[in-house]
């Protein structure tokens, strides 16, 4: 998986996480979906994706490693 589809799986799942979350425990988790989205813009400005540095740092995602 490149990176950038990580990223997308990752976004994705929160989303879906965060929104069930909101629908059985509380409304609350609506702004975890936001903060999500906020992200998604920011990164989409600025070129600097937090996610990116959080796989890279766990080792989650090596460049230059075979993908496949």
């Amino acid at each position: 998986m490149t990176m950038n589809e990580k990223i997308r799986l990752i976004a994705g799942t929160f989303i879906l996480l965060s929104l069930a979350l909101a629908y059985w425990v509380s409304p609350w988790w609506l702004l975890f979906t936001a903060f999500i989205g906020v992200n998604l813009i920011q990164s989409s400005v600025t070129r600097w994706c937090l996610m990116e540095d959080i796989l890279r740092v766990t080792g989650i995602h090596r460049e230059g490693a075979r993908q496949g």
